[in-house]
């Protein structure tokens, strides 16, 4: 079992910025990609950003060059640094964490954060 708990949402002005926090507790061995995903309203919940606990990334097209993702595998906590922000990018914010046992793979949400993004 595996809780993740997200922070650092709130409103901004476009061109602003915010960084999400996404906390891992639990039983967090073996953890390996930890991503963002965010759903604006009568949308469809979409990838934001991706990171694998060696480092290597996935971004959406249309935040590239503005978001970097992140992560502290001693802290057991993912990042999401969002600068230039676009109202479109309004939306609840949520963390996912894959861990991997042998031969099974487990998913965890967390309760997802809300960022709105005024023009």
């Amino acid at each position: 079992q595996v809780q993740l708990v997200e922070s650092g949402g709130g409103l901004v002005q476009a061109g602003g910025s915010l960084r999400l926090s996404c906390a891992a507790s639990g039983s967090i061995f073996s953890i390996n990609a930890m991503g963002w995903y965010r759903q604006a309203p009568g949308k469809q919940r979409e990838l934001v950003a991706a990171i694998t606990a060696g480092g290597i990334t996935n971004y959406a097209d249309s935040v590239k060059g503005r978001f970097t993702i992140s992560r502290d595998n001693a802290k057991s906590t993912a990042y999401l640094q969002m600068n230039s922000l676009k109202p479109e990018d309004t939306a609840v914010y949520y963390c996912k964490a894959d861990k991997v046992v042998p031969g099974v793979e487990h998913y965890y949400w967390g309760q997802g954060t809300q960022v709105t993004v005024s023009s």
